[in-house]
């Protein structure tokens, strides 16, 4: 059962909602399902193993050995008419598109766990808060999960959104806190929000588990097209590898640009998290013209060294028909199709870290 006495914990859907989730064809006996067969954890392995190991383990490298670049742009004096992103750390993105200003999965708290002792973030400076964050047209959130459904930053915001686009079960922690249920649009894999004329959000399918604590998967997870008459922009969310990569490029065809997971992976969790070269695999069949990867570069989740999800994607990347663009937490990325160049932000940390040692 979830422990209800502290409200970051949430609360699971009940009532009306919970009708409406028995009938999607994406849940059955008591929880939702992946599209393809799916093993939490691998053979050996198990969530209380797992668990241990992130809680009382270290390994090598996982956090950066000098502070990582990180620029405060000031989000309020952005031209709205003009379509960029900004990558905000972790799975967090500023984006606009269309006229409209969207926030993805928002976590300004200095941790992504139930209390503030565990998983802080390494980055002692992280520039960003709530209140350097505009009046948002729509905020998005894939899943329920600490790193991406953050209470501190809802309460914060909440108030200041247009709407809210989550996958089913999720509004359910939403109106626990407060927020006004006539601004939440959830749905279900394959469904639809035309949220302004020119402006439509699809919830399409990952392939990943959610929980908040020990009760797991009654929320749904997803990922998310936004769509306007200029431009298609795809966001991942938290997923392993899988078939819905090649079916939502083939049904969408060309996307400008993809938000994709890379990093948090483990061989314990392979079917939830994606490794490296699958994302870059996952990119190419999406047939995005241009990836940027997140779900790194804040927290600790996994026993990866810090910068190997970057190296990697890099290198995975080179014969990929797409741009891989690797900018620094705070940095603008135009969408317009000018010219950029992003420099490998991470080798610059490691070099820093050998001056300081000498």
């Amino acid at each position: 059962m979830i422990p209800y006495c502290t409200p970051q914990f949430g609360k699971l859907p009940n009532g009306a909602r919970l009708e409406r989730i028995r009938q999607s064809p994406n849940y059955a006996d008591g929880e939702f399902k992946n599209l393809e067969p799916t093993k939490h954890f691998a053979e050996g392995s198990s969530f209380f193993s797992a668990g241990w190991d992130f809680l009382f383990k270290t390994w090598e490298r996982q956090r950066p050995e000098a502070p990582l670049p990180m620029l405060k742009t000031d989000l309020k004096t952005l031209d709205r008419n003009i379509d960029l992103i900004i990558w905000l750390g972790h799975s967090a993105a500023f984006l606009q598109l269309g006229g409209k200003r969207i926030l993805i999965e928002p976590v300004f708290s200095s941790s992504a766990a139930p209390f503030s002792s565990f998983n802080k973030d390494y980055n002692s400076e992280y520039p960003y808060s709530a209140d350097d964050i505009p009046d948002i047209d729509y905020l998005l959130i894939s899943h329920d999960h600490w790193d991406h459904l953050d209470y501190p930053s809802i309460l914060a915001l909440k108030d200041r959104v247009g709407a809210i686009v989550c996958p089913l079960g999720v509004g359910s922690h939403l109106e626990y806190w407060g927020v006004d249920p006539a601004v939440i649009h959830e749905g279900d894999w394959n469904d639809a929000f035309q949220l302004a004329p020119n402006f439509t959000v699809h919830i399409l399918p990952a392939r990943h588990f959610s929980g908040r604590w020990l009760s797991r998967n009654k929320t749904l997870w997803a990922s998310f097209m936004l769509e306007t008459p200029e431009r298609r922009v795809f966001y991942s969310g938290d997923t392993g590898y899988g078939k819905h990569f090649a079916e939502i490029g083939k049904r969408f065809g060309g996307i400008d640009l993809a938000i994709m997971e890379n990093g948090q992976y483990n061989i314990q969790w392979h079917h939830a998290h994606m490794l490296p070269e699958e994302t870059a695999l996952a990119a190419a069949e999406l047939g995005a013209k241009a990836v940027l990867p997140v779900h790194s570069g804040r927290f600790v989740l996994a026993h990866h060294a810090w910068d190997e999800p970057y190296i990697k994607l890099t290198e995975a990347s080179k014969s990929k028909p797409f741009e891989l663009l690797t900018p620094a937490i705070g940095q603008v990325v135009y969408l317009d199709g000018r010219e950029q160049t992003f420099e490998p932000w991470w080798e610059s940390v490691t070099i820093e870290a050998q001056n300081s040692e000498k």
